[in-house]
Formats: structure tokens, sequence, C-alpha cells
């Protein structure tokens, strides 16, 4: 092989830099410098250079842009901390709550904040190694996403190369605008196609097309608004944040404002409202973030959701139309939920037949009736509501909705587990409507964590008979399941083996497992702790449940109710005959121990405080004199200069590791 001279390779490299600056100027400031023909000979150029020179190619050139692939599928992605999500607000009264409760858990009298527009696409997470784009990953579950990178190199407003090879993940939306949106659905309707229903839901089945040459086509956008680990680049607030990532060459939203007060926020609101109608892209709300990162960092977050950022939702399109008749459906968790049946009518893009009434508590409490002209919304745009009837346009054969006396599915009883509870449930914990939820529930990664276990095998499973409640998973074996379609003599050994596992697990996980009404995590960590196997809780009594801390009357009747079924007893011993190791006590070496985590660790962070609460130990957000050891990863912030003035002991993710090994050893 020829050796390449030294001068085509600068130019190469030169030319991508030169095709990405202009990119960067024609898509994302919408302010050329150049003619499109010019611009045109530069792709020319290093289109000829790269033929020429195939070894020179790269996945980050600016020529890969048009797309040129067929993928296989996405595979799944890890994302090295969780990708929350955001909690809703709809009015002014609550976005003052959340100022008052944001200055009262930071002790700040005065908060400035970043507002921003909440765009309404998809999320995407964008990893860079030396400057250079190496994955995008969707959202997924917060958890896990998949790897979409080969798409998203087709959008021209995300980088392939930064302004500065450094590395660096960031945060954003991949959104569709309302013209693509347009043309998009004009080009479907000419090929008899099924339209988009709104630009989000085109967005997202673009960005999972598996031609790389047809996403390419329907022209995609970003906005980026989340720098991971801001400090490592001496970034302290959001909006030199957002300063920052727009010097390296990401889209940055320029309608962005920062406040000062609730006031502030409320005429930002107000605008942005108003803007709605004048912009091209999607937004369905702006989302509030306190600016000082020190301070979001105090903050912390929920299990859900970060305490110092909350989304402000505009208000939905609502129409008239008429409730033709009151069906009702049993939810995977029992519920159930009474659904309009309406005259078909258009909102928010789409034509609704259906909407939901929510609860029986809901009906009663706005008097909707079978036959009434009532107002529909869209809840967050997605999800059709009646809201209320016009009574005033009642003609008098209205006919009130009746909540059924039995399951519609099984014939079972029905009622409220809680008679606070405005749910109506079916009673039965075995009705065939509840089964498949009840299987993922019992293979989750909170119960037993059987991976291979998931929605589409529970349906085939169920669908044969050979699943009729969760004892039944310890019967299948790799005969039976390699015959099942897309699985194979591999995947039913992997499976298999899954199985086999999680029945050495903490006793608390199977508990979690059960399913049992008003029992989480929580709740079943202290009956471990009383009750160590099946024999033991099986014959618990209320009033001794009610002794254990932290478990009212409530939970101990649901629990006492639970495993006095004839079922629940034959389910019980068919797990102990297949033997089931549910007497394994959990190890409690950390007991009493205080632990605290700051900084990216080499796992992700809910994974380890899930291990280290099954250890015995206990968690907080923030530090205090409480704090026994504050566990320090990579970029850690103000909480390890609050642990040196407090004394706390401040270790390694290494030196956690070396000590509950340790500590293994002593107690074994």
């Amino acid at each position: 092989m020829d050796e390449i001279p030294d001068e085509v390779r600068s130019k190469i490299e030169k030319l991508r830099k030169e095709i990405e600056y202009h990119n960067y100027r024609y898509y994302t400031l919408n302010d050329p410098i150049i003619t499109d023909y010019e611009y045109d000979m530069l792709v020319k150029e290093l289109q000829s250079l790269e033929e020429k020179y195939p070894s020179l190619k790269s996945p980050n050139s600016p020529t890969q842009r048009i797309g040129s692939k067929i993928l296989q599928g996405f595979s799944p992605v890890r994302h090295p901390s969780l990708m929350y999500s955001l909690d809703n607000i709809y009015s002014f009264e609550e976005l003052k709550e959340f100022d008052e409760r944001i200055k009262k858990l930071s002790d700040h009298d005065e908060i400035e904040y970043v507002c921003e527009m909440k765009i309404d696409g998809l999320s995407i997470r964008l990893k860079y190694e030396k400057g250079e784009l190496v994955l995008a990953a969707t959202r997924g579950d917060g958890e896990v996403g998949e790897d979409v990178t080969d798409n998203a190199r087709t959008v021209r407003t995300i980088p392939l190369i930064l302004s500065e090879a450094i590395d660096v993940e960031v945060r954003g939306e991949i959104y569709m605008s309302y013209t693509e949106f347009k043309k998009l659905n004009l080009i479907r309707q000419h090929q008899s196609l099924p339209l988009f229903a709104n630009p989000r839901n085109a967005a997202a089945g673009t960005l999972r097309q598996l031609d790389t040459t047809e996403v390419a086509k329907r022209h995609l956008d970003s906005f980026i608004y989340t720098l991971e680990n801001p400090r490592k680049y001496g970034v302290k607030t959001q909006w030199e944040a957002l300063e920052f990532m727009r010097k390296m060459g990401f889209k940055v939203n320029g309608e962005s404002r920062i406040a000062k007060n609730v006031d502030e926020i409320k005429e930002y609101l107000e605008w942005c409202e108003k803007r709605r109608e004048e912009i091209d892209y999607p937004i369905d709300g702006a989302v509030i973030k306190v600016n000082s990162f020190e301070i979001q960092e105090n903050l912390g977050f929920t299990a859900k959701a970060p305490r110092w950022a909350i989304a402000y939702k505009f208000q939905a399109e609502q129409v008239r139309t008429k409730i033709l008749n009151v069906t009702v459906q049993v939810g995977r968790t029992g519920t159930l939920t009474p659904v309009a049946e309406l005259q078909p009518v258009r909102l928010a893009g789409t034509t609704v037949k259906r909407a939901s009434l929510h609860n029986f508590d809901y009906v009663k409490e706005r008097d909707i009736r079978i036959g009434d002209t009532v107002i529909i919304e869209k809840a967050g745009e997605i999800i059709p509501q009646v809201v209320k009837p016009v009574v005033e346009e009642r003609v008098g054969n209205e006919r009130p909705v009746e909540m059924p006396k039995t399951c519609p599915v099984c014939g079972g009883p029905v009622g409220k587990l809680d008679p606070q509870d405005v749910a109506i449930r079916c009673l039965n914990p075995y009705c065939p409507a509840k089964l498949e939820a009840w299987i993922e529930n019992f293979a989750s990664r909170k119960a037993m964590d059987i991976h291979g276990l998931g929605e589409k095998l529970i349906k085939k499973l169920i669908e044969t008979g050979r699943v009729k409640d969760p004892s039944d998973i310890y019967t299948l074996d790799k005969e039976f399941l390699s015959k099942l379609e897309k699985m194979g003599e591999k995947s039913a050994q992997k499976l298999i083996d899954q199985i086999e596992k999680s029945k050495s697990l903490p006793f608390y996980r199977l508990i979690i497992a059960l399913g049992i009404p008003m029992v989480g995590e929580t709740t079943a960590r202290l009956i471990a702790k009383r009750y160590h196997d099946l024999d033991a809780l099986q014959n618990a009594k209320k009033e001794d449940l009610v002794k254990i801390s932290g478990v009212g009357e409530k939970v101990a009747r649901s629990i006492e109710q639970f495993f006095s079924l004839d079922k629940t007893k034959e389910m019980v011993e068919k797990l102990k005959s297949y033997g089931f190791k549910g007497s394994l006590p959990e190890q409690k070496i950390l007991s009493d121990r205080h632990f605290v985590i700051t900084g990216t660790l080499s796992k992700p962070r809910e994974e380890i405080k899930n291990w280290l609460l099954s250890l015995g130990a206990e968690l907080s957000e923030n530090v205090s004199s409480k704090t026994d050891y504050l566990v320090v990863g990579e970029n850690p912030g103000s909480k390890l200069d609050k642990a040196r003035k407090l004394g706390v002991k401040v270790i390694s993710e290494k030196e956690l590791y070396e000590m509950i090994d340790q500590l293994s050893k002593t107690s074994s």
C-alpha cells in the first residue's frame, strides 16, 4: 500500500474543520458567510480526496451526514448517570411554591434561575472524545437507552467535530420543525402512508429508522441544554454552561433568559407562550432551573426528578364533543378506569374517539353523564381527557355513569385498597388483566432481577398457558424455551441461569416480587428484618405486623389478606418446592453507617446506592454531622468541602470496595 502524503492528511483535516464551521454558521447560527456554490465545492473536494484515499474516511466526516447505512437494529446503552425526567407544574401558584421550596431547602433568600423553552422532541445524550462524536444515545427508561449514533450524525446541528479537542458529554433534544413536519406528512399523504400525529411523534419515528439515508432526508434538528460534569471545565452556572456549549459548536436555544425572582419567571412564561405561535419548532412549556451548580448539587434529586428544576406546562388545546357511551378498562395493576366513547373530533392534530375519565370519583365530582356535551383536552398534549360537561346543553336524556359491581375481566370483587384511595380496583390478585404486570414486577431489577425475561417473552409465556402465576417461572426449562420464536438454545440457557440465580437473592427482594398490595421496597426491607422466610411471613398476623416500625394497620391488613388467599398459599408451596432459597437473610455489615456519594463513579450511582442499601447502609443526599462516609468520584462538588469542614471521613470508590470486602470477611 502506497504511503499517504502528509499534505493530503492535512488537507482532509483542514477541509473537514472548514466544512463543519460553515455547517455551524448555516444551520446553527443561520448566518452563512460563503455562497452555496462555494460550500458545495468544498464538499466535492473532500469527497474526491476520501474516494482517492479510502483509508482516511471517517464516520465523523461531514460527507457522512447524508446517510448511507442500513442498520441492523439499535444496541442498548447504559447511561453513566440517570437521565431524570422533570416534575411538572401548570400554574403560577405552583411556581411560587417551587420557588419557596427551593429557598427553604437551599437556605438562600434569593435564587437566580435560568428559564428555557421546553422543546417537544426526543431526549438525546451525546459523547465526544478528543472533540469527535463517538456516541449518541436516546433516554430510554432513564437508565438504559439506545445507540442512535449513525442516525444522529445526519442531524446538521449536531457537531461531528467540536471547536476544541476535548472529552465532553452533553444532553439535549432532537426535534422536527413544523416546516419539515408538514413536508413529511405531505409526502406520506401522496404515498398513501399513515400521517404522523405531531412533530414529536415524527421525530421519534425518524430517529429509530434503520435507513440512515431516510433519516437524513427528514432534516431533524437539535437544541443542547445540559453539560455533564461542568466543574471539569471551570463552569459554575447553567448560564455559563449554555455559553460554553455554544462555543464548542452546539446549537443552544437563544430564547433562554435569566430570572432573579418569580415575577421575572412569570414574564418569561407569558412571553414564551406568545412566541409559541411564531417559532418554527414545537414547545409545550418552559423549564425553570436554579442557575448555580453549587446550589443544584446541594438540593440533589428525588427518586424521579431533580429538586432544582421544574417544567411549567402550557394549557392544552380544548374542544367540544359528545359522550356516546362509557366503558371500563382494567389496567395492569387492576385499576378500573372509566373511558368515554366520544363522537369523533379533531384535537391537537389527531382525531379523538375515546378519552379518559380518570376514576369514578372524578366522574361523580364533575357530574359527567352519558350523552353529555363535554370539553376535552390532551393531558401533556398526548392523552385525551374529559375536563368537564357543558351542563347548560343538557336535554334531559343524559344517563349517570354506573360503577361496576364486579371486575369486567374476571368477575371478581372490586373496591378500594384504602378508603382514602380514589382508585377502584379488581381485588382478585390473580385477575388475568393483572398477570402480565405481575410477572414483569416479579422479574424486575428491584425484585428478582431476571435479565432476559422481558415484556414480549412474558406475553408469549402467558399465551402458551405455561405461566399462570410468578412461581411458574421456576418450571421453565431449556427445551421449552428454545422452541419459542426468536429464542434459541443459547438465549434459553442464559435465561435459565438467571432464573436459578434469583433463588439466592435476599428475602426482601422476594417480598417486592410477590406484588403484595401497598408493599413497596421500603416496606419490604422493614418486613424482611422481622421475618426471614416465606413460612414466617405467611403465618404473620396483623397484630404482629403492626409492631414493625413503619408498617401501619392498612399495610398489615393487606399483607394478611394476601397470604390468606388459597391461590397465594398454593403459590408459596410451589416456590418452596422449586428450591427457592427464601430464607437467606440480608447482609447487615453496614448497619447504622451513613453514606453520601458525590462525583462520577465507575458504575451508575443508583446501582451503587441500591447495593449499599442491601448491606444495611443509610444513604443521604447531603453531608451532615450524621454522615460517616463521603464516597468521592471524579469531579466532586461542594459536598467534599463540607465533609472536610465537618470532619467526615472521605473515601474513594476503591476504598469503599476494600472496606466492604474486609467487613464481609470479618462477618463470615
